[in-house]
């Protein structure tokens, strides 16, 4: 059985969800598309130790003190789309790749479609990275929190941008 709670950031409250190893399995954004039922997420416990760890590494990442994540992950979705979600996790902090790149990375270089339509679907915004992820002429393309969220984080990130 699933477990949530929500966390502040300058996009509003963050939905956090774990799995029942403990494991964080989603972070959900307001109007996310491809947000799940509120009911998939399970009862509140605002207890949990990933869900302290996780809000820890927010807090450090929205203040422009962590780089990378480490809180533990259980991604839930096919094969391919674990593969695409791995993929992001691999795009270091303030930089960009296209879905073409992802595509040529994942070995299959006509699939830059599919590789958008993964990233659609992360379970994870934010720490797993697909706002990192641009069109193939730099243009911001698809982001299920919204393209204002996606030039917002990246903006942070450039060092453009401040929250």
């Amino acid at each position: 059985m699933n477990h949530h709670t929500t966390t502040d950031s300058p996009y509003g409250p963050l939905t956090l969800v774990a799995d029942a190893d403990g494991a964080l399995c989603g972070l959900y954004m307001a109007g996310q598309r491809h947000r799940p039922a509120d009911q998939a997420f399970g009862p509140r416990d605002d207890t949990l130790p990933v869900f302290t760890e996780t809000t820890e590494q927010l807090t450090a990442y929205f203040a422009g003190t962590l780089k990378q994540f480490t809180v533990g992950l259980a991604l839930r979705g096919t094969p391919f789309q674990r593969s695409v979600w791995e993929q992001l996790t691999r795009i270091p902090y303030g930089e960009t790749r296209t879905y073409g790149e992802l595509a040529g990375a994942l070995g299959s270089p006509g699939s830059s479609r599919a590789v958008g339509l993964a990233g659609g679907r992360n379970p994870v915004g934010i720490i797993v990275p697909c706002h990192r992820v641009v069109g193939s002429d730099g243009a911001l393309t698809g982001y299920g929190g919204g393209l204002d969220r996606k030039r917002r984080l990246l903006d942070f990130e450039a060092g453009t941008a401040l929250f």
